[in-house]
């Protein structure tokens, strides 16, 4: 392995910052935080940290829609499996998801969906895999596979991660997601029409599960309440979707 640490910056704590950066909706803080550490990563030598930092950059210009930005640390990312010799890793796996997601937020559904391909096999043959990491890989596949028109693909993995997701203590915000996304794939699918009993039974299904007792209100419920809420609103639940936002808009004024 080609890697020469000095000095290794303390990955899980800037992670948790990063946690508390979002519960307060602070973007602009979140940036700053994560280019500090990248900057003492490079000063360090420390490339695993690195790797990490822009794992966590490429997800940060996914949300605030910095394509350019996002870009630029994919690239980095991957230069840095290389010169880590992480190919078949975990952690390169992660990387792949990351960057893949991303791509496909900005349209990029066919060059997203070879990453995600990469990702899937080490994810799979890993032990040390947590459910979780399985549930958002086959999540986020499906939603390129369904971009792309794959709709049997998307209609298995979509399955799979139902599945994955139900062995995660949190994991009902990730199915009420996956809930939502597949609504979306009938939709293009058959029509709003024809895949409107189909529709009206996930998007119910996405509510209760929002709603199931036991869930943290945490700054995470928040960012889940933000992105479902568009999607309840187009399908005319408009009291569901006003009462996510209402509800993230208080969380993220407790974390103030």
């Amino acid at each position: 392995m080609n890697e020469a640490l000095n000095h290794s910056i303390p990955q899980q704590r800037i992670i948790d910052k990063m946690d508390a950066y979002m519960a307060r909706r602070d973007y602009a803080g979140a940036e700053r935080h994560l280019l500090y550490w990248l900057k003492e990563a490079r000063a360090g030598g420390d490339l695993r940290g690195e790797l990490m930092v822009r794992g966590e950059l490429v997800g940060h210009y996914r949300k605030t829609g910095e394509r350019e930005k996002a870009m630029e640390s994919a690239d980095e990312a991957l230069r840095l499996i290389d010169a880590l010799d992480y190919e078949g890793s975990l952690s390169a796996a992660t990387a792949y998801v990351n960057i893949a997601t991303m791509l496909n937020a900005f349209g990029e559904d066919a060059r997203a969906l070879v990453l995600f391909e990469r990702a899937r096999p080490i994810y799979e043959q890993s032990a040390a895999a947590e459910p979780s990491l399985l549930g958002g890989l086959y999540n986020n596949m499906a939603l390129t596979c369904a971009a792309l028109g794959r709709w049997e693909e998307a209609d298995a993995l979509y399955d799979r991660a139902m599945e994955a997701m139900a062995r995660v203590p949190t994991g009902a915000l990730e199915q009420a997601m996956t809930c939502l996304n597949r609504a979306n794939l009938v939709e293009a699918r058959d029509g709003l029409e024809a895949g409107e009993r189909a529709i009206f039974d996930l998007v119910e299904r996405a509510a209760d599960l929002l709603h199931r007792d036991g869930i943290d209100h945490d700054g995470y419920y928040a960012f889940v309440c933000e992105k479902c809420a568009p999607t309840f609103d187009y399908y005319g639940w408009f009291a569901e979707a006003a009462a996510l936002r209402e509800e993230a808009e208080r969380i993220y004024a407790a974390g103030d």
